[in-house]
C-alpha cells in the first residue's frame, strides 16, 4: 500500500506502543501473583511466557487502537477525536490481542518444529536448553525434547488464559451491548485460529491431488488464510477497535472490507517471505516453509501450473527437513518458473488496491486515518 505521512507525531506513536507494552507487562505482574504459591518452578513458566510476549511489531494491538481512534465519537465540529488509548477498554483489548498472538506463536512454532522465532530460540527449544532438569549423568534427547514440547504447550495455554482474562477485565465496566460485542469478536477470533491451525496441519499431510488442476489444494489454502491469519491478524483487531469505539454497522462493515483485503494480502506476503525472505531480517531460516511442508497458495499455484518434472520435484522435496541451500534454490526456481510467485504478487497488489479504494471513502464522522493507513501499509510492505 502507498505509505502516506501520518498526522500523529513519532512521539505519540511511541507513547501508544509503550502503553501497549506496559499493559502486557502488567498482565504478567498479575500472573506472578496468581502462581506465587507454586514456588520458583511455577514462576519460571510465567517468565518463559513473558519472553514469548516480548518484542514484535505489536501490529494487531496497534490496528485495534488505530481503528478505535479513527471511529471514536467527536465533540461538536472537532475533527480530532480522543487518543486511541483514551477510548474505554481499548488498551486492555489491545494487550489481550498481543497475549493471544504470543500464545499462537508458541503453539505454531511447536507444531512446525521451528527452532527459532525473531532470531532467538523458540519457546520449546528455550525450555529444552534452559529449564530441563537434567541429571548429572545426562538425559536422553527424546526426554529433553518431550519436556520442551510439553512445557511450550503449557506456556501457550497460560498466555491464552491471560489474554482472555485481560479482555474480560477491560470490557467488564463497559455498557453491556458493547462488552458483549467485544467478547463475541474475541471468541470468533479464538475459534477461527484453532480451526485454521488444524486446516493448515491437515493440508501439510494431505495427499497431493491426482488432478493438479482441480483447485482442491488452492481452495483449501485460501480457507487456511481466511481462518488462520487474515481475520485474526487484521480484520478482527480492526473490528474490535471499532466495536469499543461505538462504531455503527456501516463503519464496522467498512472496517471489515479493508481488514479482509489487507489481512489476506498480509498472509500472502508472509507466505512469500517464508520461502524467499532474508533470514537476517525474518529471524527464521531461509526456506523454512519449504522444510515444514506448508501447502500455501504459493505452492498450490506452482503445483497446478508446473510441468511434470517440476511438479515431481516439488512434491518429492516439499516437507523434507534436510533441505540444503541448493534444494531450496531449486524449489524457489519452480515457484518462479511456474509464475506462482508473480501471481501471488498480483493478488497482493489487487487486494491492496481494493483496500485503498475503501480507505478513500471513509464513513461519515470518521476522523484522521493517517495512522490506520500507515499501519495497513506496513502489514503488506514488509520484509519480516
Amino acid at each position: 500500500m502507498t505509505r502516506t505521512p501520518t498526522t500523529a507525531t513519532p512521539d505519540l506513536q511511541h507513547d501508544v506502543r509503550r502503553a501497549v507494552d506496559d499493559a502486557v507487562e502488567s498482565a504478567f505482574g498479575t500472573a506472578r501473583t496468581e502462581v506465587a504459591a507454586a514456588g520458583g518452578e511455577g514462576a519460571a513458566v510465567v517468565e518463559v511466557a513473558r519472553r514469548a510476549a516480548t518484542g514484535g511489531k505489536r501490529l494487531r494491538a496497534r490496528l485495534c487502537l488505530a481503528a478505535a481512534a479513527a471511529l471514536a465519537p467527536r465533540s461538536g465540529d472537532a475533527t480530532d477525536g480522543p487518543s486511541a488509548i483514551d477510548v474505554p477498554g481499548v488498551l486492555g483489548a489491545a494487550a489481550a490481542l498481543e497475549l493471544f498472538q504470543a500464545a499462537a506463536l508458541v503453539h505454531d512454532d511447536l507444531m512446525d518444529a521451528s527452532d527459532t522465532r525473531r532470531g532467538a530460540a523458540s519457546a520449546h527449544r528455550f525450555l529444552e536448553a534452559e529449564h530441563f532438569p537434567a541429571s548429572k549423568d545426562g538425559t536422553a534427547t527424546r526426554a529433553r525434547e518431550h519436556f520442551g514440547s510439553s512445557g511450550a504447550l503449557l506456556v501457550g495455554d497460560l498466555l491464552l488464559t491471560m489474554s482472555a482474562s485481560v479482555l474480560h477485565a477491560a470490557v467488564l465496566p463497559l455498557e453491556r451491548d458493547t462488552a458483549r460485542a467485544a467478547l463475541a469478536t474475541y471468541s470468533a477470533m479464538a475459534s477461527e485460529v484453532a480451526v485454521g491451525q488444524y486446516l493448515d496441519l491437515l493440508a501439510s499431510h494431505a495427499p497431493w491431488p491426482t488432478d493438479p488442476g482441480d483447485g482442491v489444494d488452492l481452495e483449501r489454502a485460501e480457507r487456511v488464510i481466511h481462518a488462520k491469519s487474515a481475520r485474526y491478524s487484521v480484520e478482527l483487531p480492526l473490528h474490535l477497535g471499532g466495536v469499543l469505539a461505538g462504531a455503527d454497522d456501516d463503519a464496522l462493515a467498512w472496517l471489515g472490507r479493508i481488514g479482509r483485503a489487507v489481512g489476506t494480502a498480509f498472509q500472502l506476503r508472509d507466505d512469500v517471505l517464508g520461502v524467499f525472505g532474508d533470514p537476517a531480517v525474518t529471524g527464521k531460516p531461509a526456506g523454512d516453509d519449504l522444510r515444514e511442508g506448508k501447502r500455501t497458495v504459493l505452492v498450490a499455484l506452482a503445483d497446478a501450473r508446473a510441468q511434470p518434472q517440476d511438479r515431481a520435484t516439488l512434491r518429492e522435496n516439499l516437507g523434507r527437513t534436510d533441505l540444503d541451500p541448493d534444494d531450496i534454490a531449486t524449489l524457489r526456481g519452480i515457484l518462479e518458473r511456474t509464475g506462482a510467485l508473480a501471481e501471488v504478487e498480483r493478488r497482493i497488489a489487487d487486494l491492496v488496491a481494493a483496500a485503498e479504494d475503501d480507505l478513500a471513502r471513509p464513513p461519515s464522522g470518521a476522523g484522521d486515518l493517517g495512522v490506520l493507513r500507515a499501519l495497513l501499509a506496513a502489514a503488506v510492505d514488509r520484509s519480516s
